[in-house]
């Protein structure tokens, strides 16, 4: 959805209009470096890999980091293994009770030789030697857990690298959903069982909609019972 007017043309063609937009904007790390070469989103990284016919010509770092502690991460991260990568870093800066990957998918991770770090969070991307426009290494900072909040102890720890995959998760980032009167919870779009939105005769489903926990399965489960909602609120 791109203006008002597109959502209202869909909405008086249609009688029911379904929505599984998924998360389109990508969290920002918002630290010094960013914009050196070798730094991408892991989402971009992963989609160009399926679009990828002949993954040979699908070039990967030598020393890999994965900034993030989801299943985006961890499929990043194995993939870069798989893709040739000598060392591959998956970091994140809470411990691995509060990681979004669930424990199998980390075993599954380490089962590929990715070495999964905890408690070090990105403070700046710093360029390599000799090569000022790429990336060559990533500087963390040490934290530890303080009466229940994440502190920094002082120290540091940087980590070589001459690729780094951005997961630190994802957002809708569409100021236009708000506009059109749709009842968000934490950017997301609100919804019941059903799926059905604020908005009469609009369901969502998917990454999209709020409360959910970013699968699949989930995703599919969420269209089959809109899809059973919309059928019955129109046959009736």
């Amino acid at each position: 959805l791109e203006t008002l007017e597109q959502l209202a043309a869909l909405q008086q063609d249609h009688d029911a209009l379904f929505l599984g937009m998924g998360l389109a904007s990508t969290h920002q790390l918002g630290v010094p470096g960013g914009a050196l070469q070798g730094v991408q989103d892991a989402v971009e990284f992963i989609a160009t890999l399926r679009q990828t016919a002949d993954l040979s010509t699908l070039p990967v770092g030598r020393r890999v980091v994965v900034i993030g502690g989801g299943m985006t991460a961890v499929d990043a991260s194995v993939q870069s293994a798989l893709l040739g990568a000598e060392n591959v870093h998956m970091v994140y800066r809470r411990g691995p009770e509060t990681m979004s990957a669930s424990s199998v998918e980390q075993e599954w991770a380490q089962t590929n030789g990715v070495s999964i770090r905890h408690y070090l969070a990105p403070v700046e991307i710093l360029p390599a030697s000799g090569q000022p426009g790429h990336v060559g290494s990533v500087k963390f900072a040490k934290q530890a857990v303080v009466d229940g909040k994440l502190h920094a102890t002082g120290e540091f720890e940087v980590i070589q690298a001459d690729m780094v995959l951005k997961a630190i998760g994802q957002t809708l980032g569409n100021p236009l959903l708000s506009e059109a009167g749709f009842t968000l919870e934490g950017g997301r779009i609100a919804a019941d069982a059903a799926g059905q939105t604020s908005l009469k005769g609009v369901w969502a489903g998917g990454d999209c909609r709020a409360g959910g926990k970013d699968l699949t399965v989930e995703a599919v489960e969420h269209g089959k019972l809109s899809a059973k909602a919309i059928h019955a609120q129109l046959t009736n």
